[in-house]
C-alpha cells in the first residue's frame, strides 16, 4: 500500500500518542510474526530497552504450540524485569487485539510478577 497505512499501524499510532514509558513505568512492547513472538521493556524519556525476550532467543528454550511459548516468553520477560528491578509496566499490545498469543504473553507477564 503505498501512500496508506495499514489498519495495525494506524491502531498502533492511537496507542503511542495515548502511551509512554518512563524510568519508573517503563513500557512493555509486544510484537507477534508468523515464527516466534517479541518482547520489550522500553524506556521512551531515554530511549532505551531495558530488559528484550523472545521466544527465537538462544536463552529460550520451551517446547509446545506458539500460545504455550508465548506464556513462556511473558514469564521470562518477567523474570528479567525482577532481576533488573522493575516491577510495574505499561503494556503496549502495538496494535495487535488483545487476543491469542498477544493475550497469553501478558498473562504470562502478570503470572511472573509484573504489575500492570
Amino acid at each position: 500500500m503505498t501512500g496508506k497505512l495499514s489498519r495495525r499501524d494506524r491502531i498502533k499510532k492511537g496507542i503511542r500518542k495515548r502511551i509512554s514509558g518512563s524510568a519508573e513505568r517503563p513500557r512493555l512492547s509486544v510484537f507477534r510474526s508468523n515464527k516466534g513472538i517479541y518482547a520489550q521493556i522500553i524506556d521512551d524519556v531515554a530511549g532505551k530497552t531495558l530488559v528484550s525476550a523472545s521466544s527465537l532467543s538462544k536463552d529460550f528454550s520451551s517446547d509446545g504450540s506458539k500460545s504455550e511459548q508465548s506464556v513462556a516468553v511473558g514469564k521470562l520477560i518477567a523474570e528479567k524485569a525482577k532481576a533488573a528491578g522493575i516491577e510495574s509496566v505499561v503494556f503496549d499490545r502495538n496494535g495487535y487485539l488483545y487476543h491469542g498469543r498477544i493475550k497469553q504473553l501478558a498473562e504470562g507477564a502478570r503470572e511472573g510478577g509484573l504489575n500492570f
